[in-house]
């Protein structure tokens, strides 16, 4: 997995956009600006994220959204496994370094 969160992403299951170990490791919205904790899904080149509209629902049983445009910027919210532990073992030699000097 890369460090890069996807172009694109929903958290709806029936989603072709839609993307179980990537949104397993988190992912934080950040739009104009201010951290947001309701998006459905968003799309960071084309601009815009989708909300839920409290509990109002469709016909099918979906909740309703609307589209928010604006600067989207998504980032995860764990590191990759990988780079956790490669992140550790770069402080311990950095302490070994340390005490020797």
């Amino acid at each position: 997995m890369t460090d890069t969160p996807p172009d694109r992403l929903s958290i709806n299951p029936r989603s072709p956009h839609f993307n179980q170990p990537v949104l397993e490791r988190g992912i934080g919205i950040r739009f104009k600006g201010a951290e947001r904790t309701d998006v459905e899904e968003y799309s960071i080149s084309e601009g815009w994220i989708r909300v839920g509209l409290g509990k109002k629902v469709d016909r099918k049983g979906q909740p309703l959204t609307i589209k928010l445009t604006g600067p989207v910027e998504a980032y995860f919210q764990t590191p990759a496994e990988g780079e956790e532990a490669a992140t550790d073992d770069a402080a311990a030699e950095d302490d070994k370094a340390d005490g020797a000097a």
